[in-house]
């Protein structure tokens, strides 16, 4: 899938809601304006900073048709798509597999019933052959409670359809990932913001970030001086970076990168039960260690 080859920068947009709690397309097409004016090179929408989990069905097609409609081509569009259940997730992905304008589909390793990993690799082959989208694996076991191995990521990557991976898993996985795919095309990114120096030198792709909300403009610097072979340059980018995005989550996310956002302009709502926003406290905290 030739769409990501130049993406370094995915950005994994919150869902913003109006102030009853439903999604807003208004406030939706100033987000997207907001992290295309400020380097994201491809979105993901729909996943766990998008509150994928409390979105209803027809709420996030209309969430991924209405994204395709406002973005009109200018980056590529990744939707979440993955769920603990085979059937659902297949059915799921083909309704979004139906949207022109889709490039490929985001799959979460299935959390809560434990597959092992002859599991794991039964569900991601029957997702790619029959889910009508290139997808992309989710391994995020810190929230899955399930753990892909480098092994069975390697295994899935040589299928056609599996075009790539978000990894949560450290350095040492994403080094590994990036070495045992040299040889053909897989689009390694790291799930976790820290890393994207680190990543992106060892040869992976780049970032699925959430801080790029907010801090965009600099990763996308970052990345162009890791181009250039600025490496000091780049690193000290990185350095600023990473305790501004370990704030971001200082509190269940996206509850503190919406409150950034809305401070700096860009209303995006709230968040949905049981999910909460940071407190007053927690708010202004927030706040003063991003210098904001």
């Amino acid at each position: 899938m030739d769409s990501l080859k130049d993406v370094s920068l995915i950005t994994a947009m919150v869902t913003p809601f109006d102030d009853t709690g439903a999604v807003s397309f208004d406030r939706l097409a100033v987000l997207i304006e907001h992290l295309l004016n400020t380097g994201t090179q491809a979105i993901l929408v729909g996943g766990t900073t998008g509150e994928g989990p409390t979105l209803s069905i027809t709420e996030k097609l209309a969430l991924f048709k209405e994204t395709v409609h406002l973005v009109a081509g200018r980056v590529p569009i990744i939707a979440n798509t993955g769920s603990n259940n085979t059937a659902a997730t297949i059915e799921f992905t083909q309704q979004t597999a139906a949207i022109a304008g889709i490039d490929a589909a985001l799959i979460v390793v299935p959390y809560y019933n434990k597959p092992n990993q002859a599991g794991l690799l039964a569900h991601f082959q029957a997702v790619s052959e029959q889910g009508g989208l290139p997808i992309l694996i989710y391994n995020i076991p810190s929230r899955t409670g399930v753990a892909m191995s480098v092994a069975t990521a390697l295994q899935l990557s040589l299928l056609p359809n599996v075009i790539g991976i978000k990894d949560c898993t450290g350095i040492t996985n994403l080094a590994a990932l990036v070495e045992g795919t040299q040889d053909h095309d897989f689009y390694v990114y790291t799930g976790e913001d820290e890393y994207a120096f680190a990543a992106k030198t060892l040869g992976a792709q780049g970032v699925i970030s959430v801080s790029s909300h907010l801090f965009g403009a600099e990763l996308s610097q970052m990345f162009a001086d890791l181009a250039d072979n600025k490496i000091g340059a780049a690193a000290a980018i990185m350095r600023q970076l990473i305790p501004k995005g370990q704030q971001l989550f200082a509190q269940p996310s996206p509850g503190p990168v919406k409150v950034v956002l809305a401070h700096a302009g860009i209303p995006v709502g709230g968040v949905r039960l049981p999910l909460v926003l940071p407190n007053k406290v927690e708010q202004e905290r927030l706040l003063n260690i991003l210098d904001l």
